[in-house]
Parts: structure tokens; C-alpha cells; sequence
């Protein structure tokens, strides 16, 4: 059986320009790096443990500690050299903005066109109202009584029906019947006395 076989890395040659024995030195050197990482993971773990528990016993909680980060980031970006430098740049294209002769063209423009309407709209609320007044003043009554109302062909239709009614219920008292006539098909029997009118 070879070495393969058996569960053996093969030996990989020398990398060029290494002897064996630097080789070697090298290998060892790894394996004591790599046992010192597994190690230094192994503190920081229970570090990060330690840490913890101390954070929970004085009620810090995670929230407050990512706020607490935040806010110095946030700092630290206020702070920075290209924030400031930035912050200047747009001031000064605020000002230049704000101090061109369009700019204040357009304010006064759009401060006209907003009395304006605002105008138009008080004016057309205040009209809207003085009709809705003047048409709530008229009673059933007023509207009665015009000519062109009692000409129209639904008051006639409707003046008729009444009269008509009228007529029944006041030519059958006089005959004495109190009564109101049946319809047709009904066999003559009298109205109930509780009759919906």
C-alpha cells in the first residue's frame, strides 16, 4: 500500500527556492499560528461571554448599544472633512439659488398666483353660499304659488288626483255615507277604522 492509501497527504515537493529543512521550519511555524488562532478564538468567546453577562446585569441592553453606536458614527460623520466640506458646498449653492434674480421671480410669481386663487376661491365659496341661502329662504308654499309651477303638467296631475279625492270623500258624507268608495272588485265592504290617511 502507498501513503495515499493509508490516509497520508502525500508530501507536496519544496516549494522552489525552499530547502527541506526551511520547509519544514515553515510547516512548524503554521501549525503553531494556527493552534494560536483556535486559542485566541477560544478567549474571545468567552470574553464575548463574560461581556454579556456583564452588559445584562447593568441593563444594557443591544438596542441602546446599536443607538449609542449610531449616534457616535453619525458623529464621526458631522465631523468628517468631506461632510463639512459638503455641507459648505451647499450653502453656497443655497445662497446663490436663493439670490438669483429667477429664483425670486418665480417666488413672487407663484406668492401672486396663490393670492389669487385663494381670492377666487373665498369669492366662489362666499357665491356658493348666497345661493344655497337664497334657495333655502323659498317655502313649498312660495313655490306653489308660481304661475309657471302651477301651470306645469305634474301639478295639474297632482291638483286633479286631490281634487278628485276630495270630491269623494266630501260628496259621500253629504249623502250621508262615511265611507270611502272601494275599489272595484272588492265586494263593497267598508274601510277598517285605523285606514293609513
Amino acid at each position: 500500500m502507498d501513503s495515499a492509501s493509508q490516509g497520508v497527504a502525500p508530501r507536496t515537493p519544496a516549494v522552489e527556492g525552499l530547502t527541506e529543512v526551511e520547509e519544514e521550519e515553515l510547516r512548524a511555524e503554521l501549525a503553531k499560528v494556527e493552534e494560536e488562532i483556535v486559542t485566541l478564538r477560544q478567549v474571545l468567546a468567552a470574553k464575548e461571554r463574560h461581556c454579556g453577562e456583564l452588559k445584562r446585569r447593568l441593563g444594557l441592553s443591544t438596542l441602546g448599544e446599536l443607538k449609542q453606536n449610531l449616534s457616535r458614527s453619525w458623529h464621526d460623520v458631522q465631523v468628517s472633512t468631506a461632510y463639512v466640506k459638503t455641507s459648505e458646498k451647499l450653502g453656497e449653492w443655497n445662497e446663490k439659488v436663493t439670490q438669483s434674480d429667477l429664483y425670486k421671480k418665480t417666488q413672487e410669481t407663484l406668492s401672486q398666483a396663490g393670492q389669487k386663487t385663494s381670492a377666487a376661491l373665498s369669492t366662489m365659496g362666499s357665491a356658493i353660499s348666497r345661493k344655497l341661502g337664497d334657495m333655502s329662504s323659498y317655502s313649498i308654499r312660495h313655490s306653489i304659488s308660481m304661475p309657471a309651477m302651477r301651470n306645469s303638467a305634474t301639478f295639474k296631475s297632482f291638483e286633479d288626483r286631490v281634487g278628485t279625492i276630495k270630491s269623494k270623500v266630501v260628496g259621500s258624507r253629504e249623502n250621508g255615507i262615511d265611507n270611502l268608495p272601494s275599489s272595484p272588485g272588492s265586494g263593497e265592504q267598508p274601510l277598517p277604522d285605523h285606514a293609513p290617511f
